[in-house]
């Protein structure tokens, strides 16, 4: 049985959609050769775009998929630049969203239509929108987990207790299973007194919910979505590459032990 991963924050740039994106890849092209799906479900499309998907020539997108207009299969578009399977979203998602507010059961959409093909992959990464809506309760009822992308500056805790008291209501109203995967720290300069303090200030509150991994500041990360390719394809040895790839290791290495301990 596929896991699946909300990658989530309230706070908008914080590299969610980069880290959704590069993870994939990286899962995918691990030594394990891991079945990764990407699940766009920002109306924006950024995810889709990243990877190397049109997102206006997409027959099927999450909005299909969520209005019970098409079955979740005829969604999937693989992506050959970061080798996963990919559903699609663009600015029609947004109908979704009002829809699914009007539906008794509209919080567990995703979770039943991913229900079809969950087993026949390893992972399952949500790429989520930057804002608490029926489109990311959808996200986080239907995730096992979720993964909180941190950026090291001044207001990302005060971001981040938002976040938490949401994860919270989910857990008390559809999905009591939550759990946070991880803290992820992105934008990492660590020439920055502000950024090292803010790091210190995670760690201090969340231990060893944060991974060891830490996502620098890259220009060649910034750049790699132009071109719609992870940054493991678009420049393989940049920094930027080498901590997702780093990410991916400790997340299965992670796996692993948590299977071992249940």
């Amino acid at each position: 049985m596929g896991k699946v991963i909300a990658i989530a924050n309230q706070k908008g740039g914080v590299g969610k959609t980069t880290t959704t994106v590069n993870l994939a890849a990286s899962l995918a092209a691990a030594k394990a050769r891991l079945k990764v799906i990407l699940v766009d479900l920002d109306p924006q499309g950024n995810a889709t775009m990243g990877c190397g998907i049109d997102k206006h020539a997409a027959s099927v997108t999450m909005n299909e998929v969520l209005l019970d207009e098409a079955p979740v299969g005829t969604g999937l578009v693989f992506s050959e630049s970061a080798g996963i399977q990919v559903l699609p979203a663009n600015g029609d998602l947004t109908a979704a969203e009002v829809a699914l507010a009007q539906r008794e059961r509209g919080a567990f959409r995703l979770r039943e239509a991913l229900e079809a093909i969950r087993g026949n992959f390893d992972y399952i990464l949500i790429d989520c929108p930057p804002s608490l809506n029926m489109l990311t309760i959808n996200a986080l009822t239907a995730a096992d987990s979720i993964l909180i992308p941190v950026q090291c500056e001044y207001y990302a805790l005060e971001g981040l207790s938002a976040l938490l008291s949401t994860i919270e209501q989910v857990k008390a109203s559809t999905n009591p299973g939550l759990h946070i995967e991880g803290l992820l720290r992105t934008m990492f300069d660590a020439r920055n007194r502000l950024a090292n303090e803010v790091s210190g200030q995670v760690l201090e509150h969340f231990g060893t919910q944060v991974y060891d991994s830490v996502i620098p500041r890259n220009v060649r990360l910034a750049e790699a979505p132009s071109y719609g390719q992870p940054i493991i394809v678009y420049d393989p040895a940049s920094r930027g590459a080498e901590s997702y790839r780093e990410l991916a290791k400790e997340m299965i290495k992670r796996g692993r032990r948590a299977a071992v301990s249940v």
